[in-house]
């Protein structure tokens, strides 16, 4: 197994470039995913690995250490502990770093359930916000994300790391607003518009059967597009001296509530 210890050595500074450029990820249609946990989880959704980079000194200790093992040895390469701590970007590594291939993420590829539940996210710009989003549709059993014209790549490494590998888990689609309202019209969605004065109580609106709630950015919210193109427009009630709540927040109260109601359906 080829072994790195020297920064300068092209496949880092290719990774380095992978971590850092969002073009980069684009032309190479590769990711760099950190984590044992991630790895697996974006392998047992059907992402190839492209390359699997390990340090010795920390993978030894790691819970997922037989990951190790179902990979190809073709494809492994072990780092120095001073080169791989270059690369990482958690602060507590279990050793593992992995290339994989992207995919297309197009809407046409969306498997539905017969009462399919749908998040929408226009111009999602933080990276943090869209992985914890993520993790709560992989948590409530959302059938898809849809991002719409977003302002931040989907394989953003934030992306990955706040999502816990829930990107590689739950169905995302990318497309802009006018190609995912299309879409929904085809699919007999109804479109829930999240809006700060809107009158409708989130809590009083049915979601039981085909629904997508329409998240915008916590800074302008929706946009008129969205807004004039919802069936229904809802709103959370808030008691304290603040009008909001963080976009990722809010999309988790709704999205339970719509598993909630769907319980008893």
């Amino acid at each position: 197994m080829e072994r790195i210890s020297s920064l300068q050595n092209p496949k880092i500074k290719q990774l380095l470039r992978l971590q850092t450029k969002a073009r980069e990820r684009k032309e190479q249609d590769l990711v760099l995913v950190e984590g044992a946990r991630e790895i697996q989880l974006a392998l047992s959704k059907g992402y190839r690995p492209e390359q699997l980079f390990i340090c010795p000194e920390l993978s030894a200790q790691n819970e997922y250490s037989g990951l190790i093992g179902e990979v190809s040895d073709e494809i492994k390469t072990e780092l120095s502990l001073p080169v791989f701590q270059k690369l990482a970007y958690r602060e507590s590594s279990d050793g593992l770093l992995a290339t994989l291939r992207t995919k297309s993420h197009l809407l046409e590829e969306l498997v539905l359930s017969k009462h399919p539940f749908v998040i929408v996210l226009e111009a999602v710009e933080k990276p943090g916000n869209l992985g914890a989003i993520l993790r709560t549709a992989d948590a409530a059993a959302v059938d898809a994300v849809i991002v719409c014209d977003p302002l931040c790549d989907l394989y953003n490494p934030n992306v990955v790391r706040s999502s816990i590998g829930c990107l590689f888990t739950v169905q995302t689609a990318v497309c802009s607003s006018q190609q995912a309202l299309d879409w929904m019209k085809l699919h007999k969605i109804k479109i829930l518009a999240a809006e700060l004065k809107a009158s409708q109580w989130y809590h009083n609106t049915d979601m039981r059967n085909n629904t997508a709630i329409v998240m915008g950015t916590e800074a302008d919210g929706l946009s008129p597009f969205w807004l004039n193109n919802a069936d229904e427009r809802i709103k959370i009630p808030m008691r304290g001296y603040i009008d909001s709540l963080n976009v990722s927040v809010s999309t988790a109260v709704l999205s339970f509530e719509a598993m909630r109601q769907r319980e008893f359906r």
